[in-house]
């Protein structure tokens, strides 16, 4: 449904060559280069702070406050990094960018070089975007030829030129410290701040670092105008955002919406509803740092101080959509299981407090929780939250919380009637033979690999709990329906 979306940092994708300059000059392209490159740094500021845009990696940082801060750092020598290492699960938006209209992020990023006094920047992509990689190398190519990266752009005698650094897929590695530190060839940990990269940071010199879709917008805002883009969103998020539109929805992908459009409009409308139309339970938005929001939330608008009040984040824009069939104690726990490899380790509260966390997310889901085991959650939780060094720490209880928050119901059957209503804890679940249905086919017995099944050809079939080790093969090959979970 297109009438929902504006299209703004995708709104090249799809349209033009990526590998071709000139469709990308075609549609405006370094335009907003050359308009800035012929007026003050400060006015290329003072557009991009009266634009509203926040940085969308997932903290909101206002963007022209942060190039602002990098340009009043003295320094001969600063830096432009482009935060390309998209490690949410179920992400793409920056991939597709990237792949679809990479100029635009080349553009932006001379744009930063000339606001804060910067004459190198450098693009930090994870080495498993091979196709993003290849075609970022045919644009610089093709900019440098044409003059407008490298020495002297467009005979103005400001010189910018932009590189590659390659990341192994580590998730703490989009917190910008840790980046830093991965780019400089060490091991990928945050630091504390201050002093913040603006003050102190690839190589010890002031550095500006904002991610790709941020990059994306900001030639559209140049040639277009701050007002525009300040027209659009509400008053305190501004423009659009991208979110990869995942899980039990119909239509799946990318779309771009508004600031403040609701969570019901992104879902049945723009996605089309719920996938076998079943009953929509909770959109996991912010990825692993973000929360689950229910039903009640459907009509809250998706933007910074929203979501954050409805317990979640926006993060980078990844949103999945969970529906009956899905146990939200469980996907607290997959989403521990992430968070917990993830952790760079640098400090205590996120190496050790996940993994409790996650430990007793898996005693809960095999049945051996307890009730005093969601006070320990709560508790643990908070702790992690306040005592961690960045926001991977500081973010990771998240699901956990919300989760809490909104189905404690599941939470408290897990633990007191070792049930799960989802039927999707494999410990909290049986597979029982219905006497009045069972044919004595003994198709179960034949695909039960743990040999659980006993019974005589047409006569009824029994289920050995003790040696079920609930894998469903029975379930599956019933053409009966004699075989229930219970």
């Amino acid at each position: 449904m297109k009438s929902k979306q504006i299209k703004i940092a995708l709104r090249n994708c799809g349209h033009i060559d990526p590998e071709d300059i000139a469709d990308y000059i075609s549609k405006d392209g370094y335009a907003a280069l050359g308009k800035c490159l012929t007026g003050s740094r400060e006015a290329v500021i003072e557009t991009m702070k009266k634009s509203g845009l926040r940085g969308r990696g997932g903290g909101g940082f206002p963007t022209g406050k942060k190039w602002e801060l990098a340009a009043a750092v003295p320094g001969e020598k600063k830096y432009v990094i482009c935060n390309a290492d998209e490690g949410d699960p179920g992400a793409f938006m920056d991939r597709s960018v990237l792949e679809g209209d990479p100029h635009s992020v080349l553009e932006a990023m001379a744009v930063c070089g000339y606001a804060i006094g910067a004459d190198e920047g450098y693009i930090y992509i994870r080495a498993e975007y091979p196709l993003a990689i290849k075609r970022l190398k045919i644009a610089m190519a093709q900019a440098r030829e044409a003059g407008l990266l490298g020495k002297n752009i467009l005979g103005t005698g400001f010189n910018f030129d932009i590189g590659l650094k390659y990341g192994a897929g580590a998730f703490v590695c989009g917190e910008e410290t840790a980046l830093i530190k991965s780019m400089e060839g060490n091991r990928g940990e945050p630091v504390m701040k201050p002093p913040y990269p603006a003050q102190k940071g690839y190589m010890g010199k002031p550095t500006n670092v904002n991610n790709v879709e941020t990059f994306a917008n900001i030639p559209a805002i140049i040639n277009n105008g701050a007002d525009w883009f300040a027209s659009i969103g509400t008053e305190g998020s501004k423009g659009t955002k991208v979110f990869a539109l995942a899980g039990k929805v119909k239509n799946v992908g990318l779309v771009e919406v508004p600031m403040g459009t609701t969570l019901r409009e992104l879902i049945y409308e723009i996605g089309g509803g719920i996938l076998n139309d079943k009953q929509f339970k909770a959109a996991q938005t912010g990825g692993p740092s973000g929360g689950c929001l229910t039903e009640k939330h459907l009509d809250t608008p998706i933007d910074y101080e929203s979501l954050k009040q409805a317990g979640s984040m926006m993060g980078s824009g990844g949103l999945i959509v969970m529906d009956e069939d899905d146990c939200m104690v469980a996907v607290a726990q997959f989403y521990l299981d992430f968070t917990v490899e993830e952790s760079c380790g640098k400090c205590v509260p996120c190496r050790e407090g996940n993994k409790v966390l996650y430990q007793l997310l898996n005693k809960i889901t095999h049945g051996k929780g307890e009730v005093e085991d969601l006070k320990k959650l709560k508790n643990f939780s908070e702790i992690i939250k306040s005592a961690s060094l960045c926001g991977l720490g500081q973010t990771s209880p998240n699901p956990v919380l919300s989760t809490l928050d909104n189905f404690y119901d599941e939470y408290y059957e897990h633990v007191t009637e070792k049930k799960c209503r989802s039927k999707n804890c494999r410990a909290l679940i049986k597979y029982i033979i219905i006497p009045e249905k069972c044919v004595g086919c003994g198709a179960c017995k034949r695909a039960c690999p743990a040999e659980a099944i006993s019974g005589e050809v047409k006569k009824i079939h029994l289920i050995d709990q003790e040696k079920c080790i609930k894998c469903g093969a029975c379930y599956q090959k019933c053409k009966f329906n004699s075989i229930i979970i219970e």
